[in-house]
């Protein structure tokens, strides 16, 4: 079976879709997002296809599409769905390396009783943790930490996202006892060009598994 990755975050609107572009594009892999809250404009899987220049194919489709650019839980709501949190199950990328992007944080609710680190804990699948540099940063990401490391969900390593901030990435690896990937950068021109040449000189392939 092709190595699968999960891409979360510490927080919504942090960059993980870009990053999540950008690291589709540095594996080859294929991308699926199991959820899509909000339908106006560009979906995530259109920004991934976008920004990660991703052919069709490599874009799998979502199981939910909802309206509401809102929590899942509330999104299904106003549309008057229930997310079945059970039946969410990795489909297959023909071959091909996966990367699943969640919806907000690990604690997003998708229904009454269900969060979306359920699913993580029920995937086991390796997750990579991507995190805003700025102030803040390090109370959000160790508690991110330590809700998965209680889950025994494997961490493959953090991400961060924005200006390079040394001390707080430092406290977060050393007292989460977690790897740094590397720091992907706000970029002024966001395009596939900037993103690839921005992921080759911040991240390596090989830190994301065979």
């Amino acid at each position: 079976m092709s190595r699968r990755i999960v891409v979360t975050g510490t927080d919504t609107g942090i960059g993980k879709t870009i990053f999540a572009a950008g690291l589709a594009d540095l594996l080859s892999a294929s991308y699926w997002k199991p959820i899509q809250a909000g339908l106006e404009g560009e979906t995530d899987s259109s920004v991934v296809a976008r920004l990660g220049g991703l052919s069709g194919d490599r874009i799998l489709p979502e199981c939910y599409r909802l309206r509401t650019p809102a929590s899942p839980h509330h999104a299904a709501a106003i549309d008057g769905v229930r997310i079945d949190a059970n039946a969410l199950d990795v489909p297959d990328a023909g071959g091909r390396r996966l990367v699943i992007e969640g919806s907000g944080g690990l604690m997003v609710p998708l229904n009454a009783t269900s969060l979306y680190i359920d699913v993580f804990a029920r995937w086991r699948i390796p997750v990579v943790l991507c995190a805003r540099t700025a102030l803040g940063t390090i109370n959000h990401s160790l508690l991110s930490i330590a809700a998965l490391r209680n889950r025994e969900i494997e961490l493959l390593g953090i991400a961060f996202i924005g200006e390079s901030n040394p001390e707080s990435e430092r406290a977060i690896c050393e007292i989460g006892s977690v790897r740094r990937l590397g720091c992907l950068p706000r970029l002024s021109r966001l395009t596939n060009d900037a993103l690839r040449s921005a992921f080759a000189a911040s991240f390596k392939p090989a830190d994301f598994g065979p």
